[in-house]
């Protein structure tokens, strides 16, 4: 017979993660002076303490392989993302398409508004298309490679471009995260997206009025920028490919998909085969190298006409290919089966329920929305599970103290969407570090939309500002509205 499910046993997973990322990421490196534990490592003990805590319960190998399984399933659509953004950079690169956007982005770009531009351009791209990811593994990458060039700081340009992307994710119509939050709490789509308005845009305000003084103040060109490296550059660009307007076909089919919701997969797949026809109609390379750097990613040893390449533009292109995102795959799948031993138990359910049950106020409840939020986006790595685990949880109290939905939506994404790039074991984390080549922990500090996001959102729950509290009807059907008055009438 299995044991009861208690408050106890469900944080035994939660408190084992907790103290392997404190001793690997903290302790180990900090205090032992021992290289970082690797993230595939810390979810491999993570998920060996989960898997130990199921047999205590009396779960059996079948039940718990079964709950892994499950979860795998939901998490491949993202490792099968992870291998075609792979694909498709490496593709892009041979084709010409990313030399040539970089190439002319530095004759075009000022290097004092390198800093606001890449967070403004991800911003417009991101919410035409309503994806983070393809915004940052397309447009960021162009900007990651000119920021380079021109000598910029790449972590504060990384932080940059991931806010900017994730401006989109967050308040475009077309982002799957957007429409989850709104569904999850039973809210019409555009009130979700007018009530993140209150919060995100101030943030974004923010996040640009400090990218443009950073830019001011520390820009490329108060450092002693290399005009020769520049110049080097642009030769080593312009005799490695030959570029023509044809060469942007790539990047709009992507835009196209991303505009009518056409598959990622598909999409991106469809950009890495017509990036290879235009390689073997335009460059040089043989059909042999180009196979190859989708597999591997592009190498400037195939580049035999051209003289010693610059280091720099050699960092630029050596990059994409299948395996180039084998390290975020893998920590990917250690992360869903980790996953996998709290969903046997409906662990973070109980554990939501558990501790938020003092809550008796407006403010303390958006700011508890908040903080369950950001803690169970930080243990799942999914902020489609987080969305309809915390509005599950949160969903009653925010009508028993007539909080308006929209605002419970609102806060799903302020700390759950906002918070996932912040980190360097989530999904997002992994595959921003891996596509832009500057690791997390280097940039999030940069990140300023998250960073204001989060505060304008606490200080609105503190305040009651942009809460529509008046506006709480509107939000609650008929039927949820005479259970919500139900409850409160057996309550009292």
């Amino acid at each position: 017979m299995k044991e009861k499910i208690t408050f106890k046993s469900s944080m035994v997973p939660v408190l084992g993660l907790l103290v392997v990322l404190v001793y690997g990421l903290i302790i180990q490196p900090k205090m032992l002076k021992m290289n970082e534990m690797s993230l595939e490592m810390i979810f491999l003990l993570a998920s060996a303490i989960g898997t130990a805590n199921l047999f205590y319960l009396k779960f059996s190998w079948d039940e718990i392989q079964e709950s892994m399984v499950k979860k795998l399933n939901q998490g491949l659509p993202a490792m099968m993302i992870l291998f075609s953004i792979g694909v498709v950079i490496g593709a892009w690169i041979v084709c010409g398409a990313i030399p040539m956007l970089i190439y002319y982005g530095i004759k075009i770009i000022n290097p004092s508004y390198i800093y606001i531009v890449a967070f403004v351009v991800p911003i417009i791209f991101s919410t035409l298309t309503g994806t983070s990811w393809g915004s940052v593994g397309t447009i960021g990458i162009v900007i990651i490679g000119i920021a380079e060039v021109i000598g910029a700081d790449l972590s504060i340009v990384a932080g940059a471009i991931v806010g900017g992307a994730y401006f989109g994710d967050k308040m475009s119509p077309l982002s799957d995260t957007t429409n989850i939050a709104a569904l999850a709490a039973n809210v019409d789509l555009y009130d979700h997206i007018r009530s993140m308005m209150n919060t995100t845009f101030p943030a974004a305000i923010l996040a640009a009025i400090s990218y443009g003084i950073i830019g001011i103040f520390n820009s490329p060109i108060s450092s002693n920028i290399d005009l020769q490296m520049i110049s080097e550059t642009l030769e080593a660009l312009r005799t490695s490919f030959n570029f023509n307007i044809i060469l942007l076909l790539p990047t709009l089919i992507v835009l196209y998909g991303s505009l009518t919701k056409k598959p990622t997969v598909p999409t991106l797949i469809s950009s890495s085969i017509v990036s290879i026809l235009l390689a073997v109609i335009f460059q040089k390379f043989n059909l042999g190298d180009i196979i190859h750097v989708l597999h591997s990613g592009f190498n400037v040893e195939m580049i035999t006409w051209g003289k010693d390449l610059p280091d720099n533009v050699i960092r630029i292109l050596n990059r994409g290919g299948l395996y180039s995102m084998a390290s975020p795959v893998i920590v990917t799948f250690i992360v869903f089966i980790y996953i996998g031993t709290l969903d046997r138990i409906n662990a973070l359910p109980i554990i939501v329920d558990h501790i938020f049950k003092f809550v008796k106020t407006r403010s303390v409840a958006i700011l508890s929305a908040l903080g369950a939020t950001a803690i169970t986006n930080a243990m799942t790595s999914n902020q489609f599970a987080t969305s309809f685990i915390v509005a599950e949880a949160f969903k009653p109290k925010f009508d028993q103290l007539k909080i308006p939905r929209k605002v419970l939506s609102r806060s799903l994404e302020d700390t759950g969407t906002m918070i996932e790039s912040m980190l360097p074991w989530t999904t997002t984390g992994l595959f921003m570090a891996a596509t832009l080549g500057v690791p997390v922990m280097a940039y999030n500090r940069w990140q300023f939309l998250t960073i204001f996001n989060i505060i304008v959102a606490i200080v609105l729950a503190i305040t009651g500002k942009g809460c529509f509290y008046k506006d709480v009807k509107s939000n609650i059907n008929p039927t949820e509205e005479n259970e919500t008055n139900m409850e409160v009438i057996n309550e009292n």
